[in-house]
């Protein structure tokens, strides 16, 4: 690649998001629609292209749970094309004007939504983000910039082709749609400083990435974190439910960022509990990695390090803890979580809006599984991903999240003395 490729791509960007800032809802909600249907119309070539990707995983040593971040499977290509219907359903808030008043000039001033203008996105092994980043940026009369993982690479590029190629049968751009045709670190780095063309950079993946680009990037970030979610199990909590919990937040899909890695047991039910727990977890060959008090109750357990309190497993492992107090379980999580999603287990009314109101993260749950962390479980379609942090936005990324606002002023010759 040229050394000024991302300034190429950057101009073209920029170019688009002009023109796609002009282009009507409806005709926006018809171009997706069409995107939708392409996905499923050459459903084969997709799996054709994302097969090599998973061979090249298996033969690199990449573990299954992490495969199956990169797998895509007719049902899946399905949910895909589903994602961006549900988008096509959905309220586009280009042009919106949250409210409008009258100052003491008789101005008449009002707060309109309009697109970021170009956004790329730096993300891993998942190629639903894809689909999911371009149908939301489309909507919102966004370009986007895609540059994902040399993991996804051909998946990817297929599924980058198939929106494009939607675009141009149709009479439009597809520059409103790039693909970062180079996965090094050296092309990755000049999307980060690309502060002419980029208005926002996201990064989505690992610890390391999001690191790597908040650390380098000239252009602002919206950090989407990494998952050290944690369940709390109150000493009210309802045995049967905080086992179904437990066992979903940490077993359904353990390679997502919305997966448990840690449970937390009140002390009073750490007897009761935890060996019921290990049992049902041994059925899924969970690890379990377990502090001083809590190894007390389980057979299979291992020591846990103090490391374990901060990783992200993204695997059948999961760490344990015997806490006294809700206030030890919130501090703990406080001080090790991700400020992503959390969830307390228990009957106590009082307990759980302590828990609402002290846990400092995007989602916090009570008495349901952290997995429900999603944009498309949401209902915002799908998503660009989970910020977890304050500014500009926080939690599941969906529409009004890849929009800024501008004033409209209306006078009637006003001149301010």
């Amino acid at each position: 690649m040229t050394e000024n490729y991302i300034d190429i791509l950057g101009s073209k960007a920029k170019k688009a998001s002009r023109e796609l800032a002009l282009i009507d809802s409806k005709t926006k909600d018809f171009l997706l629609g069409k995107m939708a249907e392409a996905l499923e119309v050459v459903s084969e070539e997709i799996l054709v292209e994302n097969a090599k990707d998973l061979a090249q995983a298996e033969s690199n040593g990449i573990s299954e749970t992490m495969q199956d971040r990169l797998r895509l499977t007719e049902e899946r290509i399905t949910a895909m094309a589903d994602g961006i219907r549900q988008v096509v359903g959905l309220l586009d808030p280009i042009g919106q004007v949250d409210k409008m008043w009258r100052n003491e000039d008789n101005l008449l001033i009002g707060k309109q939504r309009v697109p970021l203008g170009v956004i790329g996105i730096i993300y891993e092994s998942r190629p639903n983000v894809t689909t999911d980043a371009a149908a939301l940026c489309f909507k919102t009369g966004n370009a986007v910039i895609l540059r994902g993982g040399k993991d996804a690479y051909n998946s990817n590029k297929i599924l980058t082709e198939v929106l494009r190629a939607t675009l141009v049968v149709e009479g439009y751009s597809p520059d409103a749609i790039q693909f970062v045709d180079d996965t090094s670190h050296e092309v990755a780095n000049q999307m980060m400083k690309a502060t002419e063309y980029l208005d926002v950079l996201i990064p989505r993946g690992g610890a390391g990435l999001i690191r790597r680009v908040k650390e380098t990037a000239t252009v602002p970030v919206i950090e989407t974190g990494t998952g050290n979610n944690h369940v709390y199990v109150d000493k009210d909590a309802q045995i049967d439910m905080a086992l179904n919990i437990v066992n979903n937040a940490k077993t359904q899909r353990p390679s997502v960022c919305n997966a448990a890695e840690t449970v937390l047991v009140h002390s009073d039910i750490a007897e009761k509990f935890l060996p019921q727990l290990e049992e049902l977890l041994l059925q899924k060959n969970v690890q379990l990695r377990a502090d001083e008090q809590a190894i007390k109750y389980l057979k299979s357990a291992i020591p846990a390090e103090e490391d374990d309190w901060s990783t992200e497993y993204l695997d059948y492992i999961l760490a344990v803890k015997v806490v006294s107090s809700i206030e030890e379980a919130i501090d703990h999580i406080n001080k090790y979580n991700t400020k992503h999603s959390e969830a307390i287990v228990t009957d106590n009314y009082f307990a759980s809006q302590k828990f609402l109101a002290e846990v400092d993260a995007a989602a916090v749950y009570v008495n349901a599984s952290t997995r429900f962390t999603d944009g498309f479980v949401f209902g915002f379609g799908a998503e660009i991903g989970i910020s977890t942090q304050k500014l500009h936005t926080r939690g599941p990324m969906g529409l009004e999240e890849l929009t800024s606002t501008k004033y409209i002023i209306y006078g009637e010759g006003q001149i301010r003395e």
